[in-house]
């Protein structure tokens, strides 16, 4: 028997994948320096504190944590993450907090419990690649917002609300992927107060919040909430550990207890074990040492990216991320990334070209570029080998 395209459910046809996955298959090719991912460094991990965690925990807790647990959550681990979470001025109690499969099942549980066909969603543009996919299979009618240097423009957000009543609004407020752009304060008080006057639904994707390098940290979107209306997501993965796939949503009572039943179906629970693994990770206080380490060498390798520019051809516009994992160039026209990506991959170096992020495809001739994943010496080796390419594509 053969599949084909007409077998498949309306929701999934024409949804080809994750664009950053695809890349990931030429990564084992020999000498290649990849741009294209966004993996915490390496040296970011802690398998020694993991292990050390897990003994503890198994431990204290013994078969309980082996068994099947509650849907809502290991307890203990929604009341150290709602304190973690209050830091950055996010208004929630344990009993707000569900544990997540990352930041991507929060918003993967919201659009279940809030999103029919062809309800519309405001989002950035550009967004991450990862929503795009997610309010595509929902079958969301996406609706990009405008945004500048300082993130989302709130009057032309609030234009599109009243022409499109949307259900739902997707934010990543902090060193945005793929533009590493930070919301200002005053656009984070206005947002919540848009959701509030509207009755919008904000999806506040905050995974980078702490990966601050330069700049004060600013509150979240949802510390200026007043009636409920944003939820708050936030990962470990950054942090911590991509593959122990752990983050926590932030809701209203009613919105949580919806997200509650549809993650029912879709996992039963998190992990027991690896809720019980960070809440000892933050009870021991071991997050604020972390942070101040990895940043230090994050900071060291954005800088090493930033310089690399001068390689590139003249004309080039790039971000100045003061935190995150990315940086967003745009390529003097007419030069397509996508076309000049196989080149790239020839020289062994590879990115993601910008179209990707952009629910209405277009802007050709921007690329989204990660620095986590090398050490500074193969940054600049990488940045040199791009830049090359991409000035003999330019001639």
């Amino acid at each position: 028997m053969k599949f084909t395209e007409a077998q498949f459910a309306e929701h999934m046809k024409g949804i080809n994948g994750s664009a950053i996955r695809e890349v990931f298959k030429l990564l084992a090719k020999p000498g290649m320096i990849s741009f294209a991912g966004g993996n915490p460094s390496n040296s970011a991990l802690e398998p020694d504190v993991i292990a050390r965690l897990s003994d503890q925990v198994l431990s204290q807790y013994g078969t309980s944590l082996l068994q099947y647990g509650a849907t809502d959550g290991f307890y203990p681990f929604r009341e150290s993450a709602a304190q973690f979470l209050g830091t950055a001025g996010v208004k929630c109690s344990a009993e707000t907090v569900l544990p997540v499969q990352g930041g991507t099942q929060a918003f993967d549980l919201l659009l279940k419990a809030l999103v029919n066909p062809g309800d519309v969603v405001l989002c950035e543009s550009p967004t991450f690649l990862g929503a795009i996919q997610a309010m595509r299979e929902y079958n969301a009618k996406i609706v990009s917002m405008p945004t500048d240097s300082d993130g989302v423009i709130v009057e032309e957000a609030e234009k599109l609300i009243q022409k499109h009543h949307p259900k739902l609004m997707y934010v990543i407020p902090t060193f945005q992927n793929p533009t590493g752009i930070t919301l200002s304060l005053e656009r984070r008080k206005a947002l919540a107060e848009l959701a509030n006057r509207y009755g919008v639904v904000i999806a506040e994707d905050d995974p980078y919040r702490d990966l601050r390098y330069s700049g004060d940290p600013l509150p979240a979107i949802q510390s200026f909430d007043e009636e409920g209306w944003v939820v708050y997501m936030s990962s470990f993965s950054k942090y911590v550990a991509p593959g122990l796939r752990l983050g926590a949503a932030v809701a209203n009572p009613t919105l949580l207890r919806k997200m509650v039943i549809g993650k029912q179906s879709a996992d039963v629970h998190s992990p027991m074990l690896v809720q019980a693994i960070i809440d000892a990770y933050l009870r021991e206080g071991l997050m604020p040492a972390h942070l101040e380490r990895i940043c230090a060498g994050y900071r060291a390798q954005l800088n090493a990216m930033l310089e690399g520019f001068k390689h590139f051809p003249q004309g080039t516009k790039h971000t100045l991320p003061q935190g995150g994992l990315f940086v967003w160039a745009e390529l003097p026209e007419p030069l397509d990334a996508s076309k000049v990506f196989q080149s790239a991959v020839d020289a062994n170096v590879a990115y993601v070209a910008g179209t990707h992020f952009y629910p209405e495809g277009g802007h050709s001739n921007t690329i989204r570029l990660n620095f986590s994943m090398c050490e500074i010496p193969v940054i600049e080796e990488g940045m040199e080998r791009l830049g090359r390419v991409l000035c003999d594509a330019a001639q």
